[in-house]
């Protein structure tokens, strides 16, 4: 994805099984956000909720992702939707929401992230703009198009709930935590992200996404996880955070110099 193609973001997720794959970064390194954006990655997250973002760092990241050509990602922490709408105006090009649980949560998290007549977003844009290169009137015009909101499905309650927040004007698609939800349908007992009961709610979600001609998103620890959402169905997936990436490739690095060291 050049440069070019960033502000088509929005249009392409909201295609017929894109099949993307993303990044995802929680340290604070607006640098380290260049670099994964070098690679194959079709976007970026910036992960504010369990990541250790703050709102400057994070309109770095998304800068230098633009910077790099790839569209940036924002999952905010929980309720913080004051958050979304400044991250937008950061130049994000998409919203991430965790625990959306109700429709009501998600006609909440559309207000903040999309301009009247469907939500009511606060004007500011200053950096999208620039990002962008669009007028202020042309923003305005298209932003609600540019951007995409995503709801997080990863309770019982949201599971119940899909039907309702996939109902929802401005609710571009949805999100699965696999983590969260695995611990909520077993009331707490186990974190199994790749259970089968797992599996068969994120094939339900996406068969309800289809039914609403909305677009599916979900976390997935590593890169053979992520083929087999996509397999799902899954418009975008994640490849795993950046720590693990981070953290392998430094151990396969030192096994590989101590086997051969070790061979003579």
């Amino acid at each position: 994805m050049g440069a070019a193609d960033i502000d088509g973001f929005a249009n392409r997720i909201r295609g017929s099984r894109c099949g993307m794959i993303s990044a995802w970064v929680g340290i604070p390194d607006a640098m380290l956000v260049n670099h994964l954006a070098q690679e194959a990655f079709d976007a970026v997250v910036l992960d504010m909720q369990h990541g250790m973002w703050d709102m400057p760092s994070a309109a770095n990241g998304i800068a230098q992702a633009r910077l790099a050509g790839k569209p940036a990602l924002a999952r905010i922490p929980v309720g913080d939707f004051a958050s979304a709408s400044r991250l937008l105006d950061a130049g994000a090009s998409g919203i991430i929401a965790p625990m959306i649980n109700s429709a009501d949560d998600a006609r909440a998290l559309a207000r903040t992230t999309k301009y009247p007549p469907v939500g009511e977003r606060s004007w500011g844009p200053s950096l999208a703009l620039n990002h962008t290169g669009l007028s202020g009137d042309d923003y305005l015009k298209n932003a609600n198009a540019l951007t995409v909101a995503i709801a997080m499905i990863e309770t019982r309650a949201a599971l119940d709930a899909i039907d309702g927040i996939l109902g929802v004007t401005g609710i571009d698609g949805i999100f699965i935590g696999p983590s969260d939800l695995s611990i909520a349908l077993s009331n707490g007992d186990q974190v199994a992200p790749n259970a089968a009961e797992i599996d068969s709610a994120m094939q339900h979600a996406v068969a309800r996404c289809r039914a609403h001609g909305k677009f599916a998103c979900a976390f997935a620890a590593d890169g053979e996880r992520a083929g087999e959402l996509l397999k799902f169905g899954f418009d975008l997936v994640v490849a795993g955070a950046e720590t693990t990436q981070l953290r392998s490739g430094a151990r396969r690095a030192i096994n590989a110099a101590r086997r051969i060291a070790s061979a003579g």
